[in-house]
């Protein structure tokens, strides 16, 4: 199973979508620094998770996912 994942940056408000296999762990990863990408608006919380049957499929959510606004993003978060 593949999970296309949404952050929220804690530190400005910012989002940021992904693919992984274990989103919970990912969010780690990118809170240690570990991500050149993402270290400097860290920490980071995830806000919204969906799960996919393949990796095309997560790629295809997440591409849709990534053009969509601010608002939008802000309404997934639980």
């Amino acid at each position: 199973m593949v999970f296309t994942y949404l952050l929220k940056s804690l530190k400005d408000g910012s989002f940021y979508t992904g693919i992984s296999e274990d989103p919970e762990e990912r969010v780690k990863a990118h809170n240690r620094g570990v991500l050149k990408n993402t270290a400097v608006k860290r920490p980071w919380k995830l806000i919204y998770k969906k799960s996919h049957l393949s990796y095309s499929e997560a790629r295809k959510h997440e591409k849709w996912l990534k053009k969509k606004n601010r608002q939008y993003k802000g309404k997934l978060e639980n």
